[in-house]
């Protein structure tokens, strides 16, 4: 059964996996973030969504730990992760994808996701950090594929090596930044597919997505960011019949 979260906040009685409060980005004289709020529910699908500029990566990283907020927090899991490097925020199960697939070429596809398990894991993983590779490998249709190169793979191939090397950290939270982009409809699908699977596990997951027809279709709720604020938080369909929604992002 789907649970529907809106407004930021969890459920009563049910706390939030992630929490972030006033997160605040300056780049020199630029806000980037202004005072955002944000929390999401444990298993919850949300898309973050607005266009080019409006502050997502930036937001992604903070949450993320690539970058330190200049004011406002993040907590994960009840736990303050602000400042926390991001490979501990891995170890701890906050996890991203990145847009752009950088597999290591001179690996095989199955040693592709023994790297991650060597390093996002406190302790080696039941059964050997191969049989686990070729689990996740299989688990995201790449299983035929485990011992050849990574060159050989197509482009939808190769976000879901990418995803794949996101799940060998073993995530409770997973946050894909745009997996979908330049892929056909057919391969938006499968992407989809495979995120509403690892959703049926029980990880929650932030989409970072352009393509409106698959954030429709994935998410529970989605967050519009504009200019670095926060304009809009809610159920899909109410969120997209917003004005400030469609002038800021359909240009409407």
């Amino acid at each position: 059964m789907q649970r529907h979260v809106a407004s930021g906040r969890a459920q009563s009685g049910d706390p939030p996996i992630l929490e972030a409060k006033g997160v605040t980005k300056r780049f020199g004289g630029f806000v980037a973030l202004d005072g955002v709020d944000f929390a999401m529910a444990p298993g919850e699908r949300v898309a973050l969504i607005g266009p080019n500029g409006s502050g997502k990566s930036t937001f992604v990283n903070c949450l993320s730990g690539a970058l330190t907020p200049e004011a406002g927090s993040v907590r994960f899991e009840g736990r303050l992760v602000t400042g926390m490097p991001p490979w501990q925020r891995a170890r701890a199960g906050l996890v991203r994808s990145f847009q752009i697939p950088r597999p290591f070429r001179r690996l095989s596809v199955i040693e592709n996701i023994e790297v991650p398990l060597n390093f996002a894991l406190a302790e080696p993983p039941p059964g050997g950090k191969a049989q686990r590779a070729l689990e996740i490998l299989e688990s995201i249709g790449l299983g035929a594929k485990a011992y050849g190169s990574p060159k050989d793979l197509s482009q939808v191939e190769l976000r879901k090596l990418e995803l794949g090397r996101a799940l060998a950290a073993n995530p409770r939270l997973l946050i894909a930044d745009e997996a979908m982009a330049g892929l056909s409809d057919s391969e938006v699908d499968e992407i989809v597919d495979l995120l509403e699977r690892l959703n049926a596990q029980g990880i929650a997951i932030i989409l970072i997505e352009h393509i409106m027809r698959a954030v429709m279709r994935f998410s529970q709720r989605i967050i519009v960011l504009v200019a670095g604020r926060k304009i809009a938080d809610g159920l899909p369909g109410e969120v997209m019949r917003q004005d400030e929604v469609e002038r800021a992002y359909l240009g409407q």
